[in-house]
């Protein structure tokens, strides 16, 4: 769910299966994730998640969905989400991303029935009761998309992308229910959230102060508490340190650098400090975690 790698707006870059096709779809667990918890983050493509086995809960845009066994998920593009155990809970889960660019070959359609979605302020998500008969359709589209690419038969991405125009005929019928009255609340703060992140991502491996984040939103330090809690549940410090490791823990995979070099790199000026809180995310030692995902 989080890549370290993003735009120069913070925005994930996802790692397409294939280059040159935007898609990506894999099976993922909760439990491979630090503290069962992926980081926030959000991204141009548009997102299905498909519950096989337990539960988690999602937050889009500071909003909670509990999302149960054959729950089906869409999160629209460029909203800011993350997801997360449910009381320890781990959570076996299908992952469908695709950006737009897939359907970009006739210029009517794309403005006719994909902007309209892609754009519209009042569809951040839409969930998908497992109990329901739509429900029920939905995770069987999403169903097909896995075992098209897992099997990987003749053509499988034009059947992939088949499915996936079918999975926007339902949302096109959704998104004429949707009053543009429930559009976001509170969509100056989550600019100002989101401006604070991309800040976070982008000067990460510098010294940074509560005081430094809240000046990169343009608001005082305790309105920048309150809205990493409401839309991230974490402190902004928390949040750096969460993102410091994540990246850190790429450097440890794919760099020879030392464990000193790597936690400098990430802005942690102390080696023991870094070490400590390492630990308690990975339940591992930086070290033990290289010598783990050695070639």
């Amino acid at each position: 769910m989080m890549d370290t790698n993003v735009m120069q707006d913070a925005s994930e870059i996802v790692r397409y299966d294939q280059m040159g096709i935007p898609l990506y779809i894999q099976r993922d667990r909760l439990s491979d994730y630090p503290d069962r918890k992926a980081l926030c983050h959000w991204h141009e493509d548009l997102e299905f998640i498909r519950i096989l086995r337990g539960q988690m809960y999602y937050h889009i845009n500071g909003k909670r969905i509990l999302l149960k066994k054959d729950d089906c998920l869409m999160v629209n593009a460029r909203q800011m989400h993350y997801g997360y155990s449910c009381n320890r809970q781990d959570c076996d889960f299908i992952c469908i991303l695709f950006h737009p660019q897939l359907f970009t070959g006739n210029k009517l359609l794309f403005q006719k029935y994909i902007v309209p979605i892609m754009e519209n302020q009042a569809m951040e998500y839409i969930y998908f009761d497992g109990l329901s008969s739509e429900g029920r359709e939905t995770a069987a589209l999403l169903d097909q998309v896995y075992f098209s690419k897992e099997h990987a038969a003749v053509a499988y991405e034009i059947e992939v992308v088949g499915i996936i125009l079918a999975l926007w005929k339902r949302l096109c019928e959704r998104c004429k229910a949707i009053s543009p009255e429930t559009a976001v609340q509170g969509g100056s703060d989550l600019s100002v959230q989101k401006d604070m992140v991309s800040f976070i991502h982008q000067h990460y491996g510098e010294k940074l102060s509560l005081s430094d984040i809240a000046a990169s939103g343009s608001i005082c330090r305790s309105k920048c508490c309150i809205i990493f809690k409401r839309f991230l549940q974490q402190s902004p410090i928390d949040f750096l340190n969460s993102y410091r490791l994540e990246v850190s823990r790429g450097l440890l995979k794919d760099t020879a650098d030392s464990i000193t070099q790597v936690a400098l790199a990430c802005g942690f000026n102390h080696l023991s400090y870094y070490s400590k809180l390492f630990l308690r995310s990975y339940g591992c030692t930086p070290s033990q975690y290289r010598n783990l995902h050695s070639q």
